[in-house]
């Protein structure tokens, strides 16, 4: 989740000599000794080694080198190296003997997946929607095996609530995320949920990190959790798991600070280097029963991903809505990962073997495969990394009487031709790009039981990957309409009216910690071809009326005795009052822990709506381009004071800051509390815009929901459901049209 900066100095930390360490174990040829070197959690392939080249060099020759010449000696150093650094950490192979984490090893595809996520909540029948959800991933490129279910950052720190508070304030509580677990464990797939080491700024839980969260997932049924920027989830974490009897997968985001916790992290994520020379993974070459999950949220083209995770037999995670912003995997790749997928399920216990063999010889220059050796069967995944066909590839294999040969890509039987040597000749064809699979069944059940296996390759085969778009397009958003008000000529009482504009120059950047400006990123106006970051427009405003200040508890308390107004999602609704009534002392103070609908509703009634997003900020900042509502300098005194510590900040009353006051007379526009406007929606994520900043500044991390007291910038807040979207320090004002 984090930038590349800090996945480079974690992937550091795993290696003991900084960017790459060397071992050498003797070897029968003249380059002896034969060494290795580790990059990272990567290791180089037999013609990757580094032979004291400028790296320009390397590159230039690497072409010219002969890896079926070194890949003996190589191999031998390679099992050298790992029998020496098993003794090093003292490997103790338990957790991966357990039978109840046995589904780990298996655990192939796994998407990280927003609670926001569309398909998986529905907000008008306020039910979870797991199957909707499954149904679209089994259809695009084949299901999943786990999941990592995330309801904290990006809007974390938007207001005092920690990590585990976001999770319980899901649709149905506890109870609610407990059966949509099982929902997801019904239908095969394993549940994760994250753990953030860095939220140290919002409400002290009162328990280590470890406890509360093991605690949590033991409530909800969840299977494993996902360590968010740890090098390693520390002991602490199976121990608390232990203790509570419980069986808890540990997968930790970035690289392991120490080998030795390879032990009980039995799964891992791999932000890979992706050469045109397949590198091996680290910590499935040190435990082949480690299952690392190949990601990189940004990648618009997984080609690399896909076929540097083919290769090692690792698995994928399949992230596409990455903070709200939906990186869809393409047709290509998704065609892609449906067949290995199913390669991968058709001979999981292989993808684990202890004899893995990575960089078996091709013969073909730019095509690699590794050997994944089992009782009955034997497994070769292999990856063209050229940009042209290869369709003559013959694969030389040690032959046994009575073996047939599988070409699991595509779905068909082959025939060798074994030789007087006793290797069988087996031919391969690979796309640009492409892949290949070859089995070899030495038992007649172990044919049957691949039949199936091939006749769905097979139909998938039937269009090659070639045929499929490699286009990557941004998903087009919307920005939800809001019915006009009655037309009211002379202000209500508390309001002001901003005159009509023809030159309103509506500049506002979009503060969302990651992403840069990538297309689909933020939001997309009506008048933009596509959603991003920084937003630019001169526009014609209509005159309206706008409230002069934030509606107040006192305010809010009167729409409800009025109109009866009750939520359907009532979870937080105006928790901070007291039996349906807001403390004497909190009347003039902005009403807070109140939703978009619950916002409409209030509008509604009054006869009036929410401004949209460039309405509050004309309003805020007139026709000067003023990066405050008083002007353009920062000044003390004009907003509350920053509050620092775990809990929620007590509001200022309304009126207490006339001095920061906008061009028209506006108040409480910034450093008071967020402030609902627009809503934008895709078919995957909606999201509200907030405006104004609030006094909260949670400490010690810089991954809290970006707080700003500048007009030209705006927030991004996540949507799912009142009970999670409600906010101790989200407000709102209302507009009428004139």
């Amino acid at each position: 989740m984090r930038p590349r900066h800090l996945l480079r100095h974690a992937a550091a930390l795993a290696c003991a000599a900084s960017t790459a360490c060397a071992f050498a174990a003797p070897a029968d040829t003249a380059r002896s000794p034969m060494k290795i070197t580790v990059q990272g959690t990567q290791i180089a392939g037999p013609d990757q080694d580094d032979r004291g080249e400028p790296d320009w060099l390397a590159r230039m020759n690497n072409w010219r080198r002969d890896p079926a010449g070194t890949h003996a000696a190589w191999l031998q150093a390679m099992q050298a190296w790992r029998e020496a650094e098993r003794r090093r950490i003292g490997f103790d192979d338990a957790q991966y003997r357990r039978p109840e984490l046995q589904w780990t090893q298996r655990s192939f595809v796994q998407p990280q997946v927003m609670v926001e996520d569309r398909l998986l909540y529905d907000p008008v029948k306020r039910v979870y929607t797991v199957s909707r959800l499954l149904d679209d991933l089994r259809q695009r490129y084949g299901g999943i095996d786990s999941v990592l279910l995330w309801p904290v950052y990006p809007n974390s720190g938007v207001d005092h609530r920690n990590q585990w508070d976001l999770l319980r304030d899901m649709p149905g509580g506890v109870a609610g995320v407990k059966a949509m677990v099982q929902d997801f464990q019904r239908q095969g797939v394993r549940v994760f949920f994250p753990t953030m080491p860095w939220d140290v700024g919002t409400r002290d839980e009162g328990l280590s990190q470890a406890e509360a969260t093991v605690a949590l997932l033991a409530a909800i049924g969840a299977d494993g959790v996902n360590g968010d920027t740890m090098p390693g989830l520390p002991i602490d974490f199976l121990r608390a798991a232990e203790a509570r009897g419980l069986a808890l997968a540990l997968e930790p985001e970035l690289p392991l600070q120490d080998d030795a916790m390879l032990a009980f992290n039995t799964l891992s994520w791999g932000y890979w280097a992706t050469p045109f020379v397949p590198m091996v993974s680290k910590w499935k070459w040190l435990e082949p029963r480690h299952m690392v999950h190949v990601c990189d949220r940004w990648a618009t083209d997984r080609s690399d991903l896909l076929q540097a995770a083919f290769f090692n037999g690792a698995g994928i995670q399949s992230w596409e809505n990455v903070w709200g912003w939906w990186n869809g995997i393409t047709p290509r790749d998704a065609a892609a990962l449906k067949r290995i997928a199913g390669v991968y399920r058709g001979w999981p216990a292989l993808l684990s073997s202890a004899g893995w063999e990575p960089h078996v010889p091709t013969g073909q220059y730019g095509v690699y495969a590794s050997r994944f050796p089992g009782e009955a069967e034997t497994l070769w995944t292999v990856v063209n990394r050229n940009d042209f066909a290869v369709a003559e590839l013959p694969l030389r294999v040690a032959h046994v009487a009575g073996a047939r040969y599988l070409d699991a890509w595509n779905g068909r039987e082959l025939q060798a031709e074994v030789g007087a040597d006793g290797l069988a000749r087996v031919t391969l064809s690979l796309e640009p790009r492409g892949y290949a699979a070859l089995v070899q069944v030495r038992t007649p059940a172990a044919f049957d039981a691949a039949a199936p296996v091939l006749k769905a390759q097979r139909a998938m085969a039937a269009k090659p990957l070639a045929a499929y778009s490699r286009e990557w397009k941004a998903l087009p958003q919307r920005l939800v309409p809001q019915a006009a008000t009655p037309r009211v000529k002379v202000p209500p009482p508390g309001m002001v009216t901003v005159p009509a504009t023809q030159a309103f120059d509506f500049r506002v950047s979009g503060l969302q910690i990651e992403g840069e400006n990538r297309p689909g990123l933020d939001v997309q106006y009506p008048w933009e071809s596509v959603a991003r970051r920084e937003h630019v427009h001169r526009m014609a405003v209509p005159a309206f009326h706008i409230d002069r200040h934030p509606v107040t508890n006192q305010d809010f308390a009167r729409f409800l005795q009025a109109s009866g107004y009750r939520p359907a999602d009532a979870h937080n609704f105006l928790t901070h009052w007291s039996s349906g009534q807001p403390a004497p002392a909190d009347l003039r103070r902005p009403v807070t822990w109140v939703g978009l609908e619950d916002a409409r509703a209030y509008c509604r009634w009054a006869g009036k709506r929410l401004p949209h997003e460039w309405e509050w900020q004309y309003a805020a900042q007139g026709l000067d381009g003023r990066r405050y509502p008083w002007g353009n300098d920062w000044r003390e005194g004009h907003t509350p004071a920053a509050h620092t510590a775990r809990s929620l900040p007590v509001l200022a009353e309304v009126g207490q800051y006339p001095q920061a006051a906008s061009p028209f007379g506006v108040q409480e526009l910034v450093g008071h509390l967020w402030q609902w406007t627009d809503e934008f929606e895709d078919d995957r994520t909606r999201a509200a815009i907030v405006r104004g900043g609030s006094p909260y500044q949670p400490q010690g991390a810089s991954w809290y929901f970006p707080n700003t007291q500048r007009l030209d910038q705006h927030g991004k807040l996540l949507l799912m459901a009142p009970s999670k979207d409600r906010s101790g320090l989200i407000g709102f004002r209302c507009v009428a049209d004139t």
